[in-house]
Parts: C-alpha cells; sequence; structure tokens
C-alpha cells in the first residue's frame, strides 16, 4: 500500500495494519504479522475495534506502538440474554454437537448468528451468542503499515475497494 509519510491515521484515511491479539494470560488470540496480509481499514466508520481505532487516531506509517482496551471499547460485557437453551432438535441430526463447539445459524427473524455451546444436559443445550472475547481486557501490539486519503468512491460507500477491501 503506497503512502505519503506525512499522512496520519484520521477520518476518511484507508489504514494498513498489522497487529497481534493477545489475551490476559499473554496468549496470542490473532495475528497477521506471520505471513499474513495486513488489515486495511476505512478510518472512521467502525470498520474495527473502538478501543483500536481510537489508538490508531493520529499515528503515521512505521508507527509501532502496544495497547491497552478494555471491554467496553471492545466486545462490551458479556449479555446474559445472549445465553439461551435450545432443544438438540435446533441442530443437524448428524451434527456431533460438543461443549466449545461454534455454531452458525439463523435466528427466528432469518438473522445470522454465531454461538458456542457452552452445556449439553440431555436433549437440552445451552449456547452463548456473546462474541468469546465479550468482557475481556485486550491487549494488542500494532505496526501502522500504510496511510492513504480515500477514494471519492470508498469515501461514499464508507468501506475500502480493491485489493484487500470490497469488490463490487
Amino acid at each position: 500500500m503506497a503512502a505519503d509519510t506525512k499522512q496520519v491515521v484520521g477520518p476518511n484515511k484507508v489504514v494498513a495494519v498489522y497487529f497481534t491479539l493477545k489475551n490476559e494470560a499473554g496468549e496470542v488470540v490473532e495475528t497477521n504479522r506471520r505471513g499474513g496480509k495486513p488489515l486495511i481499514y476505512l478510518h472512521g466508520t467502525k470498520a474495527i475495534l473502538p478501543g483500536l481505532e481510537k489508538a490508531l487516531e493520529g499515528r503515521a506509517k512505521d508507527a509501532q506502538f502496544s495497547v491497552t482496551i478494555p471491554p467496553e471499547l471492545a466486545w462490551g460485557s458479556p449479555r446474559p440474554e445472549f445465553i439461551e437453551k435450545v432443544l438438540r432438535s435446533t441442530f443437524p441430526e448428524d451434527m456431533k454437537v460438543q461443549v466449545g463447539l461454534l455454531v452458525r445459524g439463523v435466528d427466528p427473524n432469518g438473522k445470522p448468528i454465531t454461538a458456542t455451546i457452552v452445556s449439553i444436559e440431555g436433549d437440552e443445550i445451552t449456547i452463548d451468542r456473546n462474541h468469546p472475547l465479550a468482557g475481556k481486557t485486550l491487549y494488542y501490539d500494532v505496526i501502522v503499515a500504510g496511510v492513504r486519503d480515500a477514494t471519492r468512491e470508498e469515501a461514499l460507500h464508507g468501506h475500502v475497494h480493491g485489493a484487500g477491501g470490497a469488490h463490487h
């Protein structure tokens, strides 16, 4: 991603970042540094976690930093109403259900959902639709790989186009 080194992260800037996300124990949860491609997003569009977006604001290409993001600026607090019991018959008959399994489906309104199976008691399965990192403090190590002005079309559409972004 070619960028003017004088450019800094701010609204309507396309930003490329490498990151390593760690949990409170210091274990790597996710990274795109090991042979991966940078995360490319349009700043100011809520495309990334609010705490990470805030930490990137004003940074220039090649900036390296670490940031601690509290739950309220990440995935929020776990919501008790997102934990529910469903019948085994809700799942495909041939599916091997087990605690810890991440499942995808649709809610009664047809909206896609992702949930984790947290317990199985007979024919009743408890699922948790909270994000797995809800309620967790996140620890990021970040490198800003590039910053450029968004094109007019990207700014109007609210996302990055082309390599690493949306294609229409």
